[in-house]
């Protein structure tokens, strides 16, 4: 059973929602000029080489897992919110539409008790508060208690990037020793949260009682037909499967091949560093990865394939970068490998015609993943629409690396965010990359215009006049 919250807990979230609001009132009337230049001074302070590389890497020895060297090139991820930022307008009128007499007016929310994943405790904050800050709020982050000092201090660089800009520094404020109670009750009393992190928390943030945009679990699932560029197919695959040692829910999961080419893509992924385990591999890992509950256990989460192997009981060569685990028609709850893995394994499959490669992927999303995200490498575009009808998805990349695509890209036009909305199918209220918007209330203005109002014949067409008993 958990613990209950402490008085002290309690009064510390008082007293840091108190500093929260203080800080946000000083910025109430702040221009769009000085929002934009403060946004600015978040994502250099934070996200300026130096910095952000020192952190990156911190957090990864902290936590224990992700890659070390790798890690430090998220940092673009704070670039391009910062693009997307200053492209959009956070404070006054920010829309209007003259032929239906409505104006809009941006305003803030209010304090975000914002939750920071052990995945991304460097990158997280910068990339919620440029957008938090730029549309005129607070924000509070609650780091996962394996990299609470990484998100400490980068909370502290930016708290300097405020005073740097004569803004409040209280803009920003972490939690020193997280708890989950204490998370819990922040959520309770800030005005929206965010929920960057594992299903616990974000069912947590939904029952809270206050608004909550929450991400859904992945397992993306990526088809490649017989049209597909193979060795760029391959090479992407590589890229996207060992970002951050697949620590990513955008990670390629299940790669899904026609059966014509199966066997050179194999050999192309292969020739990226893949490694096929043999059967009796393949048994070995899966009783390595998961306990008797079906958790993924630490030790093989987001980790280098060599030490997956060696917590499995077998070893592969120092130059493999991914593992590969054929896994046909082994899909359903009962099936691990067609569930998210969250390390540098994916499982393979085949399919003879288009309809089966769509069997396969209804198959697997409903195993889970449902509401995430899925991918194509083809040059069919019949066959590119009829995976985005079928796919219960909210977002869908063509031919490209998923992780490096779904959150947006300098190649796309995805709006950059860290934080991916499932929808209803992964029990999110939004589709969307959480983006600045989500952070901002709305006044609709709406000024009177000429009657718009069709005829009935026009309203009921066919069944107008008809006789209904």
């Amino acid at each position: 059973m958990a613990r209950e919250l402490t008085e002290d807990e309690k009064t510390l979230a008082h007293e840091m929602l108190a500093r929260a609001r203080a800080a946000q009132s000083q910025i109430e009337d702040w221009s769009q000029e000085q929002l934009d230049r403060l946004s600015q001074a978040i994502a250099w302070y934070a996200g300026n080489e130096k910095t952000f590389t020192r952190l990156a890497e911190q957090g990864v020895d902290e936590s224990g897992i992700g890659d070390r060297v790798g890690r430090p090139a998220k940092r673009f991820k704070i670039q391009m919110v910062l693009r997307d930022v200053l492209r959009t307008p956070s404070t006054g009128i920010v829309e209007v539409d003259e032929a239906k007499g409505l104006v809009k007016y941006a305003k803030p929310v209010g304090v975000i008790a914002s939750l920071i994943p052990m995945t991304n405790p460097a990158m997280t904050p910068p990339v919620t508060g440029v957008s938090s800050a730029n549309a005129r709020n607070a924000a509070i982050f609650s780091p996962h208690p394996r990299t609470a000092q990484t998100t400490w201090e980068m909370t502290e660089v930016m708290r300097a990037a405020c005073r740097a800009v004569g803004a409040p520094e209280d803009l920003f404020q972490c939690v020193r020793t997280p708890s989950i109670p204490l998370t819990q009750y922040l959520m309770t009393i800030c005005d929206l949260t965010l929920a960057t992190g594992g299903k616990p928390m974000v069912q947590a943030a939904y029952s809270s009682g206050k608004p909550a945009y929450g991400v859904g679990a992945g397992n993306s699932s990526i088809v490649i037909d017989e049209t597909a560029d193979i060795e760029i197919a391959a090479q992407n695959t590589r890229i996207s499967k060992t970002s951050d040692f697949g620590s990513g829910c955008s990670a390629d999961g299940n790669i899904i091949i026609q059966q014509s080419i199966y066997d050179q893509m194999v050999a192309a992924l292969e020739a990226e560093g893949g490694y096929l385990c043999s059967t009796e591999e393949k048994a070995m890992l899966e009783a390595a990865m998961w306990d008797e509950k079906g958790n993924r256990t630490f030790p093989t989460i987001a980790c280098k394939p060599q030490q997956t192997a060696e917590v499995a009981g077998f070893s592969i060569p120092d130059d493999r970068k991914f593992l590969m685990v054929e896994n046909q028609d082994q899909i359903g709850p009962e099936h691990k490998f067609s569930k998210e893995k969250l390390t540098t394994l994916m499982a393979l499959y085949h399919f003879k015609t288009f309809d089966d490669a769509l069997e396969t992927v209804r198959r697997i999303y409903n195993t889970g993943g449902k509401g995430h995200s899925c991918g194509i490498y083809s040059h069919n575009d019949e066959n590119i629409d009829r995976l985005a009808r079928l796919a219960p998805v909210s977002r869908m990349m063509v031919r490209q690396p998923q992780s490096k695509a779904n959150a947006g890209a300098w190649t796309n036009g995805m709006p950059m965010t860290s934080s991916l909305g499932c929808g209803v199918w992964g029990g999110n209220i939004t589709n969307e990359n959480v983006t600045m918007k989500h952070m901002m209330n709305y006044t609709w203005v709406a000024r009177p215009i000429p009657e718009d109002r069709p005829s009935e014949e026009e309203l009921f067409g066919e069944f107008y006049g008809q006789e209904v008993a």
